[in-house]
């Protein structure tokens, strides 16, 4: 780990019609009100909670110093959206898969800078850790103090102390996990599980392979089918809590060319069928929230 100082109980009464009780089921009646009488303070409570995670992250996400080609793709991205599918708060430890040049860094660090921990869990040495070394050296006072691990493929990886995170988040790095093979996946899985409390939510968005294609495509086409996900998440632990169409495209068949990189941004085609392609716009994605069984 490598630190980087950037600076039935029965109602009485249903409608209006009088239930006969007896003396002892009113007394259960009785003892039982003053709790259900504190559920709307609770849950108005919680509501609070949420109110103010979301209206941080919101305001994270409107950061004017983010990036203006970053800021350009949250319509295809959806950063408010999916992070509070998440339930990320800015008090979260929260672990990011391969940040590479940071476009969710650019939203995750300054959110939990005063209250939280923001691991970046990079590449191994070579460019795509120096571009995050190089984000969060570049605004010490925005970022703050981020802590850069490493997931390396096909080694067991501590992208966070055990049992330290909140969140472990991944943004279209399990078709790359899965092109390096099976096991390699299996393994990073088994990492993000051993990284997370008990409770600890793992969050998924990834390029959709349609059930019906050949599975050999998830290795070369940069598209992963859902089945593929759920089977390497329970096998590491994790439980399906939810899943979100925000980040869906139904323009998008996945069967192009050079497969999901065809599309915006990477437009490997060139100029050729440019304008189809941008018309289409960034992949159909999945969206899917794993939770690590408490103990």
């Amino acid at each position: 780990m490598i630190p980087i100082e950037c600076p039935s109980v029965r109602p009485i009464i249903h409608g209006r019609v009088k239930l006969q009780i007896g003396f002892r089921t009113a007394l259960l009646v009785a003892l039982a009100l003053p709790m259900a009488a504190a559920v709307p303070a609770q849950a108005h409570q919680g509501g609070d909670a949420s109110k103010s995670a979301h209206a941080a992250v919101a305001a994270a996400v409107a950061d004017p110093a983010r990036k203006e080609s970053n800021r350009a793709r949250d319509r295809y991205r959806h950063p408010l959206e999916t992070l509070a599918f998440f339930g990320v708060r800015p008090d979260h430890t929260v672990v990011e898969i391969w940040p590479s040049a940071g476009w969710y860094t650019e939203i995750l660090a300054p959110l939990v800078r005063e209250k939280g921990v923001y691991y970046g869990a990079t590449q191994p040495p070579g460019k795509y850790r120096e571009a995050t070394e190089k984000l969060v050296a570049s605004d010490p006072a925005r970022f703050g103090k981020v802590r850069l691990t490493m997931l390396e493929p096909g080694k067991p990886s501590e992208i966070a102390p055990p049992g330290s995170a909140d969140v472990v988040l991944t943004f279209r790095n399990v078709h790359n996990l899965l092109s390096a093979g099976d096991a390699t996946a299996a393994m990073a899985f088994a990492d993000f599980y051993r990284a997370l409390k008990p409770g600890g939510v793992l969050g998924i968005v990834d390029h959709r392979l349609p059930e019906d294609r050949d599975p050999a495509l998830e290795k070369t086409s940069g598209y992963v089918k859902r089945s593929t996900i759920l089977r390497l998440a329970t096998a590491a632990g994790f439980t399906l809590a939810g899943e979100s169409e925000v980040n869906a495209n139904p323009k998008d068949s996945a069967d192009w060319p050079k497969g999901v990189w065809t599309l915006p941004p990477a437009l490997r085609e060139g100029e050729t069928d440019r304008a189809k392609y941008l018309a289409i716009g960034e992949s159909d994605r999945m969206t899917l929230k794993f939770v690590k069984p408490a103990r």
